[in-house]
């Protein structure tokens, strides 16, 4: 049976759901201090493409970051940037795929960021969704990657459990190594030109990727 009980829960707090959303983020991951990591990595990008927005919080982030960027933020989820606060000038969110993406519009990102998607999709998915995103990536491009590692301390296994039953979803989280390997083999060993850990935890990893 599916557990979702995050819309529930949220919605008991109406007006102040968004605040509770950045709390509830905040003790897993500071969204600030990943998005200026992303900064520091690609200090500028004229069209962004975000892969799995959700409800808006990195988009947010996104948009202030780059202020000249046009921003797609895509999400399969019917919630998508619900709770986006700022301007919509620049962004368009559209409930479609990557790979919908991919198709229409290949080659066309200089920027495209994934955080703290793959570990919600099934795992015989991954290499199609990391390979329509290398399809979405201009020459010359960037790809930000971030997921939660695996490991064996408290604060994994409080993440794995919120986040399975917030969710609904079958979370399956993978070590450094084998993310690693995994983006390796989408993009190749060379393409892996950074990584870095993102507070509070260091299980927040991030790759960049170039093409």
């Amino acid at each position: 049976m599916r557990m979702n009980l995050g819309p529930f829960i949220r919605g008991m707090f109406g007006p102040y759901e968004n605040q509770l959303s950045e709390a509830y983020r905040s003790v897993y991951v500071d969204i600030d201090a990943f998005v200026e990591l992303v900064v520091r990595w690609m200090p500028s990008a004229s069209k962004i493409l975000e892969v799995g927005c959700g409800e808006g919080a990195v988009t947010q982030r996104l948009t202030a970051a780059y202020p000249s960027a046009e921003i797609t933020a895509i999400d399969i989820t019917p919630r998508l940037g619900r709770l986006f606060r700022g301007s919509r000038d620049r962004v368009r969110f559209i409930q479609c795929s990557v790979q919908d993406v991919a198709a229409t519009e290949a080659g066309c990102y200089d920027l495209v960021v994934l955080s703290d998607v793959l570990h919600h999709v099934p795992d015989e998915f991954r290499a199609d969704l990391l390979n329509a995103i290398g399809t979405t990536l201009a020459p010359g491009a960037s790809f930000v990657f971030k997921d939660w590692q695996r490991n064996y301390t408290p604060i994994h296994w409080l993440s794995y459990i919120s986040d399975r039953w917030l969710t609904g979803d079958r979370i399956s989280y993978m070590s450094r190594d084998e993310m690693r390997k995994r983006l390796a083999t989408s993009f190749g060993d060379a393409a892996l030109i950074a990584e870095a850990t993102i507070p509070p935890w260091r299980n927040n990893i991030a790759f960049l990727i170039r093409t």
